[in-house]
């Protein structure tokens, strides 16, 4: 018979005996690399982007954070006015009076009454028409900014590319922008000239 072995012994082999008879069975044969996961550890509140997304921590739980919160928070109603600390019930005044207000119907009822008890009601009537005009006018600035960059071209219903033109739309969007700008000059609600 005979008493060669077949198989040769590697370093690791090796070194894993000698630790065995040297009583260090559970020291390591061999170095290994790699890599750990980084974690994050996050509390109630914090905002951070992951991936080219934004998160949020909230009661504990993760969430994403999306263009649509911000008008979430306007429309829905909440169950307190931040205001009074008064339960707000669901009925048309407090919905209206919340998208503009931010506050209870009774709250907007109360400022309102000491505005005018103080005499700057007509300054206040003023300033919501205003702002009222100007958002229309904004939404009127943005539908003209993109008017001016549509194409020319449509396909119809027969497949048949269309040119349609005419007038100098740089020249119109230009005359529109002067005239939306002098708008926002004025103070419609008292019909004055600022």
């Amino acid at each position: 018979m005979d008493n060669n072995l077949k198989k040769e012994f590697t370093q690791r082999d090796v070194t894993r005996m000698r630790n065995i008879l040297s009583d260090k069975a559970g020291d390591r044969t061999q170095i290994q690399a790699g890599w750990d996961k980084y974690n994050e550890t996050h509390t109630d509140g914090d905002i951070w982007e992951d991936s080219g997304k934004r998160w949020t921590m909230k009661n504990g739980l993760k969430q994403t954070v999306t263009k649509l919160d911000e008008i979430k928070r306007l429309v829905v109603l909440p169950l307190i006015c931040p205001n009074c600390q008064g339960v707000m019930k669901v009925d048309e005044y407090n919905k209206k009076m919340w998208a503009i207000h931010q506050k209870c119907f009774d709250c907007v009822v109360k400022m309102e009454s000491e505005i005018k008890r103080i005499g700057k009601w007509e300054e206040y009537q003023s300033n919501i028409m205003n702002s009222n005009r100007n958002a229309q006018l904004d939404d009127l600035e943005k539908a003209l900014d993109e008017w001016v960059d549509q194409s020319d071209t449509f396909v119809s219903e027969m497949g048949e590319v269309e040119k349609w033109g005419g007038g100098d739309r740089k020249e119109v969007y230009k005359q529109v922008k002067e005239t939306i700008a002098d708008l926002k000059k004025r103070d419609i609600y008292n019909k004055e000239n600022i």
